[in-house]
């Protein structure tokens, strides 16, 4: 019978009995400790939260810099006042006639094009001062000023209805450009210079997401800036129906475009080409606005176009199928 076996582990020990048995209480083991509330996602440092928050914080100390620099030079501009920077991009502003409140220069520039700034600036009655390159470079936040500088009011957008009239009245079909959420200032720059290179009559950017005509566009448009107007459109979309109601025919460019970009049939005629951000590409109602898209054909190796580039090509061929099509 059980608990009469002879075997020493059937063997029941006295005042033992089954069921529950009393715990140790934690004694003999390392007690559970609280840890405390969960930090934020932003304090931990494998959250990606925190590499935004260090970012950022970086981004702000920088500009603080800049702000402290800016506070210590000689060289003050008003808000809503603009800095236009470099030899080229300085002579043509004030050769188109672009009102000039100072000039800033070094005293060590000599060139032709620093002279012809100072002559038609004085003709115009802005005062021309001679400062420290520290102060030219803290003023332009490091650009490549070449040692001259010229303080011009904000820079004035034309009106949308306004640039489409003017290009119809211009010698020649009607071009003109449109840039859908394009946010870089060296794009829009380079932009105006291949619109001024291709005898495109100005560009069109929306009032929102999208960068404007500011002292690095100016820069790298090489003076164009002065030449091509830049209309500001509240609505993009609206914007490419009021063109097409005039008579525009609207292409987009987009690497998922229905037909290839060259020998475009459309160019003949007046024409909006309409380059969309790089990666992202046009909106979808830009896309479906416009009346065909094309693409540029590129090597496989290469993903896409960045949108001044693209937009560079697009003007040459429009130009090189126009040419074509006169010459017949």
């Amino acid at each position: 019978m059980a608990g009469n076996s002879g075997r020493r582990g059937a063997v029941r020990k006295a005042g033992s009995k089954k069921g529950a048995q009393v715990g140790t209480g934690g004694h003999s083991r390392r007690r559970l400790e609280g840890k405390g509330p969960t930090p934020k996602a932003e304090d931990r440092t494998y959250h990606p939260a925190h590499k935004r928050k260090v970012a950022r914080e970086k981004r702000e100390e920088q500009e603080a810099a800049i702000a402290r620099a800016r506070a210590r030079t000689s060289i003050k501009i008003p808000a809503g006042h603009e800095l236009i920077a470099g030899r080229n991009p300085v002579a043509e502003a004030v050769r188109a006639n672009v009102p000039v409140e100072r000039v800033f220069v070094l005293d060590t520039v000599k060139d032709d094009r620093v002279e012809e700034v100072i002559r038609l600036a004085a003709g115009m009655g802005a005062p021309v001062l001679e400062v420290t390159r520290r102060d030219l470079d803290v003023a332009t936040d490091g650009a490549v000023h070449q040692g001259v500088a010229i303080e011009v009011p904000g820079y004035e957008y034309a009106h949308v209805d306004d640039l489409i009239a003017d290009s119809l009245q211009q010698i020649g079909e009607p071009l003109l450009v449109a840039l859908d959420q394009v946010t870089d200032p060296h794009n829009l720059g380079a932009v105006l210079r291949s619109a001024g290179a291709f005898g495109a009559d100005g560009v069109i950017v929306p009032e929102r997401r999208s960068a404007g005509v500011t002292t690095t566009a100016w820069k790298v448009s090489a003076g164009a800036a002065a030449r091509v107007p830049v209309a500001r459109a509240t609505n993009l979309v609206r914007a490419l129906e009021d063109c097409k109601r005039a008579g525009f025919f609207v292409v987009g460019l987009d690497g998922g475009g229905d037909a290839d970009l060259r020998g475009l049939p459309l160019a003949t005629g007046p024409l909006v080409v309409v380059t969309g951000a790089e990666g992202a590409g046009l909106s979808r109602l830009v896309r479906e606005t416009c009346d065909q898209v094309v693409s540029i054909p590129i090597s496989s190796r290469v993903e896409s176009l960045n949108a001044a580039v693209a937009t560079g090509i697009a003007l040459y061929e429009v130009a090189s199928v126009r040419a074509s099509a006169e010459a017949q």
